[in-house]
């Protein structure tokens, strides 16, 4: 009797690890992690956004490779020790490539997870040159670098505001001050910068700081950092009577800079980012497919829509989930993006990184300059 009960429990746990390996095979899944809770949450949910609907094309067309393709979605607070925690779980639970994250702090050290693992990771929205400067074969991002974002708003700056006395103002963050840090070496000696600090990201009342920088009478104010700080300082600095222009980068260009500055107060901020999508002829399809299911396109719906088709076309053209076979094709191959081509280099960066200088006019972003 014990024979025959110790096979059926042999048979038993047979059956429950065979299941358990045919379950793990079902799918397809990739990772999307960014801040998708708390005060960034608005850059996480267009990155799932964007995400999930081409997810959902893919699988509307049967899938990759035979399979429905399935998402895990990792919520990484924009806190660069919980990336880390979002990277393992991620990893862990079997996906097979990564859109994510939106944070360079938390991209950064979330790719050493990544690149343990042999898993590709293409991030949509980190654009510290860090990322892809640490000789990782499986890290990408389909934006642009700090180092080329830096040099337009400087370029901007120096030949159509030709103003001389700039503040420049960041969060201390690996995106922020990285940002902030670009924008300053790329003036030259064409400006003076007569103010250089950090705020702390998180805090509320930036007065004291936008009280000494009154004192210096800047003629613009250049901020590195994310859209719920940007818009405290604007709308502080106007309440403290400081009438120069302020200019930040792609972290603040979100309809939510507008809301918390209050549209009076954001009128005639520059920002720089790329191209206005509804200007480009192959990103009709996705404006009208994403603005029906999800409302208006965040700044980053298109590119984590991009980062996604990506990495599906990679694996497809792979055929396999075999990570670096992935990555193989991810180098060798030139994909059709909703912005245009894309080609990735050596580092993983994109070939071709357009940015263009935005204003704010009467609550929207409007394109201003093209270098």
């Amino acid at each position: 009797m014990r024979k025959v009960a110790a096979i059926f429990l042999c048979l038993g746990v047979a059956m429950i690890l065979a299941a358990g390996c045919q379950k793990k095979s079902e799918n397809v899944k990739i990772g999307v992690a960014g801040p998708m809770t708390g005060d960034q949450s608005k850059m996480g949910t267009d990155f799932k956004n964007g995400v999930s609907l081409a997810v959902e094309e893919w699988n509307a067309r049967g899938g990759v490779l035979g399979k429905k393709v399935e998402i895990i979605i990792g919520d990484d607070q924009h806190d660069p020790k919980q990336a880390v925690s979002v990277a393992n779980k991620i990893v862990n639970e079997g996906a097979v490539g990564i859109i994510g994250h939106f944070n360079s702090s938390c991209s950064i050290p979330a790719s050493d997870i990544y690149v343990r693992g042999n898993i590709p990771m293409i991030s949509p929205g980190s654009t510290n040159p860090q990322l892809t400067e640490k000789g990782y074969r499986n890290v990408f991002r389909v934006c642009g670098r700090d180092d080329q974002q830096g040099k337009v708003a400087a370029d901007f700056v120096n030949g159509q505001l030709k103003v001389k006395k700039i503040a420049v103002i960041h969060d201390k963050t690996t995106y922020g001050q990285g940002l902030a840090d670009e924008f300053r070496k790329a003036l030259g000696e064409k400006a003076e910068v007569i103010f250089y600090g950090g705020i702390v990201q998180g805090d509320k009342d930036f007065k004291g700081v936008l009280t000494s920088i009154r004192e210096k009478k800047p003629e613009l104010l250049f901020f590195g950092g994310i859209y719920p700080e940007m818009g405290l300082l604007v709308r502080q600095a106007r309440e403290l009577g400081i009438k120069a222009p302020f200019m930040s980068g792609d972290g603040s260009i979100d309809p939510k800079f507008v809301e918390i500055a209050g549209a009076q107060a954001a009128e005639g901020t520059y920002l720089t980012f790329s191209p206005d999508p509804k200007n480009i002829a192959s990103a009709k399809d996705f404006i009208s497919k994403y603005t029906t299911k999800y409302g208006e396109i965040g700044p980053y719906s298109v590119y984590a829509y991009d980062a996604a088709n990506i990495m599906l076309t990679a694996i497809a053209a792979a055929k396999t989930t075999e990570g670096e076979k992935i990555v193989d094709k991810l180098h060798s191959l030139e994909f059709n993006g909703t912005m245009g081509s894309i080609k990735f280099d050596d580092k993983g960066d994109v070939t071709v990184a357009p940015y263009v200088v935005w204003v704010t006019e009467d609550g929207k972003f409007v394109e201003k300059w093209k270098p």
